[in-house]
C-alpha cells in the first residue's frame, strides 16, 4: 500500500495498524539542532490518549513514545526521526464475527475491493488508532515552529456535536481543557455531556465540528495555484480518519455573503496592514495574511455502535451486524488534539519551503 507519506519538506511516513505490535511515524527534513525530548512529545499523545473519561473509547493504551534515531542528546541530527508507539491493549477477539463481514460506515468494504485482502482487527491501517503517529510527528512539527516562529500558537477545540453548536459570545480559550470535549463554551460544555451520555447508553453515535486556528502565522506562506496553504491543510485535514468536510475561514457561508459583506478590508496600523475581519481566515491566494489561520472540518458518527445494521459478508449474503469492542461515542473528541498536530505539520512544512523559496524576503508596505 502506498501513500503513507505527507508533506514537502517536513515529511512524515506514519506505518503500523491498529491491532498490530506497534505503530509510529518517520520524520523527515526536521532542521538540526531542534530541541526534542521524548517527554515533551508524551504531552500531545496524552492529550489523544484514549480511555480518559466515558466519552472516549475504553481501550486502555499508555501512547507511550520511544524515539529510535535522529535524536542526539536531545537534539534532532537532521537525519530522519523513527517514533515507535507500542500496542498493548488489542482484543483481537472482538472482531472475530466480522472477519468476513463489512461493517456499513467503514472501510472494510472498499480496502477488501481494491487489495483483496484486509485486516479486519479494529480496521487495521483504517483505524483512528493511526493517529497517535501522526499526533507524535506533530510534537516534532511543534518543537521546530518553537525555534523558527517563536509566536505562533495552534489551538483545536469543539465547535458542535450533532446538532448543538456552541454560543461564540461565551466563547472562554480557558475552558477547552477544562471539560472533555475540548469546548470553549462551559454552558455547551454541560449540555453535551447529557446529550452524548444518552446517545451512549442508548448504543448510538454521533458526529461532530472541530476548529482549530494558528495565531501569530507569518505572512507570506504558501504559493499560488498548486502550493497553496489552504490546498495542503484541506487535504491534511481531510486525511484524518472520519473526517468528510473541511472549510477555511467562512468556508461554505461564504456563498450566503455579498462582496462588501466577504472582503476583509485592510488599514494601516503601528506595525504595518491590519485587517478588519478574517472571513478569509488568514489565507488570501493560497497565501497567508498574518491573521489567525482557520481550519475547521466536520467528523462522521462513529460507525462502529451496538445497535444492528444490514449489511452483506464476502459472499454476497445479506446480513445483520453488531460491531463489537470499545468505540467513541463521538470520535470528533479525539481529533482534536490530530487537528492540531497535523495543523502544526503542515504550517512547518510551508515555512521551510519559504525559507528555501524566498529567503524569507517579503515586500514593503508603508
Amino acid at each position: 500500500m502506498s501513500f503513507n507519506t505527507f508533506g514537502h519538506l517536513f515529511r512524515v511516513t506514519t506505518w503500523g495498524e491498529s491491532h498490530g505490535p506497534a505503530l509510529g511515524a518517520t520524520v523527515d527534513g526536521c532542521p538540526p539542532g531542534v530541541q526534542i525530548e521524548a517527554e515533551a512529545l508524551q504531552h500531545w499523545l496524552d492529550r489523544r490518549k484514549p480511555g480518559q473519561n466515558k466519552f472516549t473509547t475504553q481501550r486502555q493504551e499508555p501512547d507511550q513514545v520511544k524515539i529510535l534515531s535522529g535524536v542526539f542528546e536531545g537534539r534532532a541530527t537532521g537525519t530522519p526521526i523513527q517514533l515507535m508507539i507500542e500496542n498493548t491493549d488489542q482484543r483481537s477477539k472482538d472482531y472475530g464475527d466480522i472477519a468476513k463481514s463489512f461493517r456499513p460506515g467503514h472501510a472494510d468494504i472498499t480496502y477488501h475491493q481494491k487489495y483483496g485482502l484486509r485486516d479486519y482487527r479494529g480496521g487495521g491501517r483504517s483505524s483512528a488508532r493511526e493517529t497517535a503517529a501522526r499526533v507524535a510527528a506533530g510534537g516534532v512539527a511543534r518543537a521546530a515552529l518553537t525555534d523558527l516562529a517563536p509566536g505562533l500558537r495552534i489551538t483545536g477545540y469543539m465547535v458542535q456535536i450533532g446538532p448543538h453548536r456552541i454560543d461564540r459570545s461565551r466563547f472562554d480559550a480557558e475552558q477547552i481543557e477544562q471539560n472533555p470535549f475540548w469546548c470553549p463554551d462551559p454552558v455547551a460544555a454541560t449540555q453535551w455531556a447529557a446529550y452524548l451520555d444518552d446517545l451512549r447508553l442508548n448504543h448510538n453515535s454521533v458526529g461532530a465540528v472541530i476548529e482549530v486556528t494558528a495565531s501569530g502565522v507569518p505572512a507570506g506562506l504558501g504559493a499560488p495555484i498548486y502550493g497553496k496553504l489552504d490546498s495542503d491543510l484541506a487535504s491534511a485535514m481531510m486525511s484524518i480518519n472520519a473526517v468528510k468536510a473541511v472549510e477555511i475561514g467562512e468556508g461554505m457561508a461564504a456563498a450566503e455573503l455579498t462582496g462588501v459583506e466577504n472582503a476583509d478590508e485592510i488599514r494601516m496600523g503601528a506595525n504595518g496592514p491590519e485587517y478588519l475581519s478574517n472571513h478569509a481566515g488568514g489565507i488570501l491566494g493560497g497565501i497567508s495574511t498574518g491573521q489567525d489561520v482557520v481550519v475547521r472540518f466536520a467528523v462522521k458518527p462513529t460507525s462502529s455502535i451496538l445497535t444492528p445494521r444490514r449489511t452483506v459478508n464476502q459472499d454476497g449474503a445479506e446480513i445483520e451486524l453488531i460491531t463489537k469492542g470499545r468505540h467513541d461515542p463521538c470520535v470528533g473528541i479525539r481529533a482534536v488534539p490530530v487537528a492540531e498536530a497535523m495543523m502544526a505539520c503542515v504550517l512547518l512544512d510551508h515555512l521551510l519551503l519559504d525559507r528555501g523559496q524566498t529567503g524569507g524576503i517579503r515586500g514593503k508596505i508603508g
